[in-house]
């Protein structure tokens, strides 16, 4: 009974000793020195200083302080490229991670008309869909009818409705209003609806049309019949 005794002290000792350990070897979060050092790198391009700082300085997924937008978010943003695939490369890298303002890395790299982003993001497995915003509704207000046809083959949903509160647009609305005739057909060819109608009960006709964009509208008005 003591030999037995003594073997479930030696247990618990040993766990608490192992659980002491690795508390000691937690990282420590990064100083703000180092946050600002390793988003300059970000924004810069350096692939070097990012590489070296990443998961053993900062974490992956972390927001920059200063606009809330996560590594891979801002190096999109900046066209950093060779950061981008620091980023893709690094195994902690949580391509949904979103920013302060729900902006995904999909969203950005589509919004930024960067189709080889586009294509390296699917291919990791990024999500074409999500709730509210979407990358389609980004890729169609920047009128990148190639980046638009890429995310409908990957399953994008051609009528996704953004938040009530931004308007409920779908992403024909989005290229309606901002005068991009050619997306907008190519949504209507994959099935968009054009009688949708968004929060104020105006369809995508009547959105260009107030957007002051009337080739849009004749173009939406022939393609929709």
């Amino acid at each position: 009974m003591q030999a037995r005794r003594r073997l479930v002290l030696q247990g618990i000792v040993l766990a608490a000793g192992l659980a002491c350990g690795l508390t000691a070897a937690a990282p420590r979060p990064p100083s703000p020195s180092e946050l600002t050092t390793f988003f300059r790198a970000v924004q810069l391009d350096d692939a070097k200083t990012v590489g070296e700082m990443l998961g053993t300085v900062v974490n992956a997924n972390q927001p920059n302080p200063i606009g809330g937008e996560p590594g891979l978010v801002q190096a999109l943003r900046e066209d950093a490229m060779k950061v981008v695939q620091v980023f893709l490369d690094h195994p902690g890298t949580n391509l949904e991670t979103k920013a302060a303002n729900g902006n995904t890395a999909l969203m950005m790299a589509a919004f930024k008309r960067n189709r080889p982003a586009v294509e390296l993001l699917l291919a990791k497995g990024a999500k074409v869909n999500q709730p509210g915003w979407t990358a389609l509704h980004y890729a169609a207000a920047a009128g990148d009818e190639q980046i638009v046809r890429l995310l409908l083959a990957r399953g994008a949903k051609v009528d996704a409705v953004s938040p009530p509160k931004s308007g409920a647009y779908t992403p024909m609305m989005m290229a309606a209003r901002e005068g991009h005739d050619g997306t907008a057909l190519v949504l209507i060819a994959h099935g968009a609806d054009r009688t949708r109608k968004n929060i104020e009960g105006l369809d995508a006709v009547q959105i260009a049309e107030r957007a002051g964009k009337p080739r849009v509208a004749a173009a939406l008005q022939r393609g929709g019949r």
